[in-house]
């Protein structure tokens, strides 16, 4: 099975290969052999393929957040931050890239602090500014609000009460028994935090679900 997955790879990229050749300047199919590249765990391959393309059309947002998410991942960071505030430049209106804008910044502070030269607080500030603006373009999105929700527990200190509000919003977006019980556990968790006791143990107590 494993080999006729590879062989059927391998025809696929043969025909974005002939495609490229035959149609060096198309831009657009660059962009998709990047990706597929990508999922194919050829970060170095996209890279270039993503490059090209956003030197035949640097126009398209999409580019720049690809290559945005590949310097998060391998590095320079810095210009990861570069790249996601042009993709936004160009698409401000696409979750997405405020998304990954966001995790970054959040992920690298100490990067994020040189670039933007501003302290670890406003690093913190900067980026669930960020998540909002997302949230904002995408208010029912249950996995974004989590993510918003969780970053109130690695701030220095952690803001419980603002992580406690976030939670809440989350609770409605829950789709099913064991998305809303896992969002009642991280509700009990900044209530244990903030002095509720008593409203945590109420929240503990209507776990069901053994997971």
């Amino acid at each position: 099975l494993n080999l006729k997955i590879e062989q059927k790879l391998d025809e696929v990229k043969k025909a974005y290969e002939d495609f490229i050749e035959r149609h060096p300047k198309h831009a657009r199919v660059r962009l998709a052999y990047g990706s597929f590249l990508n999922d194919n765990r050829d970060e170095l391959g996209a890279k270039v393929q993503w490059e090209k393309a956003r030197e035949l059309d640097p126009g398209n947002p999409a580019v720049w957040n690809n290559l945005a998410n590949y310097y998060g991942h391998r590095s320079p960071v810095k210009k990861a931050f570069e790249y996601y505030a042009k993709a936004i430049e160009l698409n401000p209106n696409e979750p997405v890239y405020y998304q990954n804008f966001a995790t970054t910044v959040y992920l690298f502070r100490q990067d994020a602090m040189e670039y933007y030269n501003i302290s670890e607080t406003e690093v913190f500030d900067k980026a669930l500014d960020l998540y909002r603006k997302a949230m904002k373009l995408a208010p029912n999105d249950f996995v974004l609000a989590t993510d918003y929700a969780q970053s109130f527990y690695g701030t220095k200190p952690p803001r419980w009460e603002e992580g406690l509000k976030a939670w809440q919003e989350v609770l409605p977006l829950a789709s099913d028994d064991i998305e809303r019980e896992g969002v009642i556990i991280h509700l009990a968790r900044c209530k244990m935090h903030t002095g509720r006791f008593d409203e945590a143990r109420k929240d503990l107590a209507s776990i069901t679900n053994k997971m």
